[in-house]
C-alpha cells in the first residue's frame, strides 16, 4: 500500500482520528450472500451438463480428444463438484448464521 511518507498509508484515518470498526455481520446482507452462493450451484450444474453433452456429441477422434476426456472425466468434473460442494455449505453456513444473529437481536 502506498505510504505519505509519515508512516500512515494512503487513504488511512489522519494522524489523531479514529475509525470504528465492525465485528459481526449485517443479517440480510449475510443471508443474501448465503443465497447467492447456494444459486452458484445451478449455473456450476449447467456448464457441467453443457460441456458433458457438448462432447459427447462432438464427433472427434484421437489422443487430443482422449486426453480431454479423460480430464474432463477426472480433474475438472470432480474440481466443479468440490467448487458446488463448497458454495453448499459455505450459503448454508451464511443463511443459518443470519438467522442466529436475527435471532440474537430480536430480529425475529
Amino acid at each position: 500500500m502506498p505510504s505519505t511518507g509519515d508512516g500512515r498509508a494512503m487513504g488511512g484515518p489522519a494522524k489523531g482520528t479514529s475509525t470504528m470498526s465492525m465485528y459481526g455481520a449485517n443479517p440480510e446482507q449475510l443471508a443474501s450472500l448465503g443465497r447467492s452462493l447456494k444459486q452458484q450451484i445451478t449455473s456450476i450444474e449447467g456448464v457441467m451438463s453443457a460441456v458433458s453433452s457438448a462432447l459427447s456429441g462432438t464427433t472427434w477422434v484421437g489422443p487430443a480428444r482422449d486426453q480431454f476426456e479423460s480430464d474432463w472425466n477426472t480433474s475438472f468434473r470432480t474440481a466443479l463438484g468440490k467448487l458446488n460442494q463448497a458454495f453448499d455449505a459455505a450459503g448454508s453456513d451464511c443463511i443459518a448464521r443470519s438467522t442466529d444473529l436475527q435471532r440474537v437481536m430480536g430480529a425475529r
